[in-house]
C-alpha cells in the first residue's frame, strides 16, 4: 500500500518535564523526582507520530531563531518529516510547554512563542503540500485564523481534515462544516457545542447532535465515534501498564489520519488509533513513548509491544 501524504500544521515546542510524587498547593514547594526536555507541541508530535506510522509527513510551522529552535526543527528531520515549511522568526523565543507529571498524569502550560508566527499568509504559502496530501491534519495550538486557513484552502482542494480541537474553545459554524473529522476528549466536545463542563457530559447525546464526524477520545475507556444517521460506537481502550500520558492523544490523532489517508473505515481506523496511543502511555515523553507501525501491527495481532 502507498504511504498516506499528511500534512500537519500546528505547534512546536521544548517539553521541560517535571516529574513529582506530588504537584504542590498554592504557595508551596516540593521536591521533584526528575526534570527533562523532550521535543513536543501538538503539530509537532503529531508529525513525528505519522512518520513513525508510516505516513510521508510534511510540517507547517515555526520556531524561534534560538537553540530550542534548532535542535527541534533538526528533530522533526531526523524523525523523516520534511521541514521545508518549519520556518525561523527572529525576535520570538520558541514554544514550550511546562509539564508535570504526578504518578502518570499530566498538567500543562504552554507558552505559544514563535507558534504566533504561524498566521494565514504563512499558511497560503503551504497551499502546495496541503493540495498533494492524503489528510490535512490539524490543532489549535496556533492562531484560530490560521486554522481557519487551512481548513478553508484543504476544502477548496477536496482533502479531508481532521481537526483536534485542543485547547478546548469553542469553534465557528464556517470552520467546522470544513472539517472532515473532529476528535475532541469529553471535556473539548462539552465546550464546543457550549455545555456545562463543570457537570458531567451527556457525551453521547452531544455526539448524536453534532452534525459532523466525531471521534471522541475518553482516556482508558477507549474512544466513541458516530457513524451513519449519527449513531455512536465504542472502542474499548487496551489495558496497558501507564508510564506517562504525554503525547497520547496526539499519537491517537496522528495514527488516525494516517488510516484515514489510507482509505480505511472509521472501524478500522479508530482501532488502530485505540491501540497506538495505548502503547504510546508505556514509555516517557510525549515523542520518547509513540509506536511504529510494526509496534502497533503486533500489538494489535498478539497484544504485544515488539521493537522494530
Amino acid at each position: 500500500m502507498n504511504r498516506p501524504k499528511i500534512t500537519v500544521i500546528g505547534s512546536i515546542n521544548m517539553d521541560l518535564v517535571t516529574e513529582t510524587s506530588r504537584v504542590p498547593d498554592l504557595g508551596e514547594t516540593v521536591l521533584g523526582t526528575r526534570f527533562s526536555t523532550h521535543p513536543g507541541g501538538k503539530g509537532a508530535n503529531q508529525a513525528v507520530a505519522c512518520a513513525r506510522l508510516g505516513a510521508d509527513v510534511t510540517m507547517v510551522g515555526c520556531v524561534g531563531n534560538d537553540p530550542f529552535g534548532k535542535e527541534l526543527r533538526e528533530n522533526l528531520r531526523k524523525q523523516g518529516v520534511a521541514v521545508s515549511h518549519v520556518d525561523s522568526v527572529s525576535g520570538e523565543a520558541t514554544g514550550v510547554a511546562s509539564i508535570v507529571v504526578e504518578q502518570g498524569d499530566n498538567s500543562i502550560i504552554v507558552v505559544p512563542g514563535a507558534n504566533h508566527a504561524v498566521t494565514p499568509e504563512k499558511v497560503g504559502q503551504a497551499e502546495e503540500a496541503i493540495r498533494e496530501a492524503d489528510v490535512v491534519l490539524l490543532q489549535l495550538e496556533i492562531p484560530i485564523d490560521a486554522v481557519a486557513e487551512a481548513v478553508g484552502i484543504a476544502r477548496r482542494h477536496q482533502v479531508p481534515v481532521v481537526l483536534n480541537p485542543a485547547p478546548a474553545m469553542e469553534l465557528s459554524r464556517e470552520l467546522l462544516d470544513g472539517v472532515s473529522i473532529l476528535t475532541p476528549n469529553e471535556y473539548e466536545l462539552a465546550v464546543l457545542l457550549g455545555q456545562d463542563k463543570e457537570q458531567e457530559a451527556d457525551f453521547r447525546r452531544m455526539l448524536a447532535v453534532y452534525p459532523g464526524q466525531v471521534v471522541m477520545t475518553k482516556g482508558g475507556e477507549g474512544a466513541f465515534y458516530t457513524g451513519e444517521e449519527q449513531q455512536v460506537f465504542h472502542q474499548p481502550g487496551y489495558p496497558v501498564e501507564v508510564v506517562d500520558t504525554t503525547g497520547a492523544g496526539d499519537t491517537f490523532n496522528a495514527a488516525l489520519a494516517c488510516k484515514v489517508g489510507e482509505g480505511k473505515g472509521m472501524a478500522e481506523a479508530v482501532r488502530y488509533a485505540t491501540a497506538a496511543s495505548a502503547l504510546s502511555v508505556t514509555r516517557f515523553g510525549a515523542q520518547g513513548g509513540m509506536p511504529h507501525a510494526v509496534q502497533v501491527e503486533a500489538f494489535l495481532r498478539r497484544g504485544e509491544w515488539e521493537c522494530p
